[in-house]
Formats: C-alpha cells, structure tokens, sequence
C-alpha cells in the first residue's frame, strides 16, 4: 500500500481526531484532510503528534469512512483498507511498514522475513522496532508478523489483541475458503 507522498507533514496542516469504537476497544484517529496519521487504541501510551498543530475533534469524510472500513473488517467483510496513509517515520520504519502492507489477509510472516523482503536480511531486530513504533493500527498490519518460532511475538497494543487479530483473519480465510458466509 503506498503511502501519502505528497507534503501533507502534520505540523503544515490542521489534524483531526475521532474516537471510534471497535471490536477490541475504542481506538484514537487522527488524520489530516486527506491521510490518516495515527490509529492507536485508547488504553495505549498517547501517539507523538507535533505539538504546533492545531488538532480538532470532528467528524470528517475520512473519518467517517475509516471507521464505515474498521466496521467492515471487524464484520469479516473487508480484507483490504483502502483509507490513504500518511504514516510518520523515518525512511526506515516507513519501508518496514510498506512491507507490513504486503503480507496478505489472513497470513503471517517472520521478522526475518519482513527484513529479507526490504532486503536486509540481517535487520530482524531493527524491523521488530520499526513495527513496534506503527502509529497506524491493523491497516498496517504488524499483528501479522510473528517471531521464527511460531510465537506471537510483541505487539504494542497487547498481545490479546494480535492474537484477536490473526484468529479474526484465519477464521475469516478458512470460512471463505470453504464458501461459507461467516
């Protein structure tokens, strides 16, 4: 999923914010006119935004149609997020996530393969950091990155949550495959 490339940096535009509600807690957006810069539940440690921009509590087009997505995924109705990201990170982390946006609906990966697909293979460590600092919840999925092991490995908004997540995802895959409706 490419990311916004266009100058859209949160401290030259006004920001946004909504709470929304979700199947696993009520989560925190923000977003400027036209990309979404953070989603983040509301039980984790506050998201760094700059503190020169103007941030109001609207209801937005954006907004609304990121939590109309949100309501469809948790409803096993929506596979891929079509929402614009602007997610803030350095030129590595950003890589990182692009390849989060990679791994398919319903299927995990390895650190260590995250880090061979950026093509640095050795970096396993540096992508689990880069994952851990996300600032945008389950549209970059990092819920679907797993240690070699097979363990869940972290997950900055709860272990719970990323195991809710991947059973969501495989329950979903599973029934789609056989034809089922949920």
């Amino acid at each position: 999923m490419p990311f916004a490339t266009i100058d859209l940096h949160p401290t030259h535009s006004p920001l946004t914010a909504s709470w929304l509600e979700t199947q696993l807690g009520t989560m925190l957006a923000v977003a400027n006119a036209t990309a979404l810069c953070h989603l983040v539940f509301a039980d984790e440690q506050p998201c760094t935004i700059p503190t020169q921009n103007k941030i109001s509590f609207e209801v937005t087009p954006l907004l609304i149609s990121l939590q109309q997505e949100l309501t469809a995924y948790f409803a096993g109705q929506l596979k891929t997020f079509t929402i614009p990201l602007l997610p803030l990170g350095t030129p590595f982390q950003k890589q990182a996530w692009d390849a989060l946006c990679q791994v398919p609906y319903g299927e995990t990966h390895s650190y260590a393969e995250q880090a061979r697909t950026i093509g640095r293979p050795t970096a396993y460590r540096a992508v689990a950091n880069a994952n851990g600092a996300n600032p945008i919840a389950i549209i970059i999925p990092c819920h679907r990155i797993i240690a070699s092991n097979g363990h869940l490995g972290g997950y900055s908004s709860g272990i719970h949550r990323k195991q809710w997540l991947l059973q969501h995802e495989a329950h979903v895959t599973h029934h789609a495959a056989k034809g089922n409706p949920q």
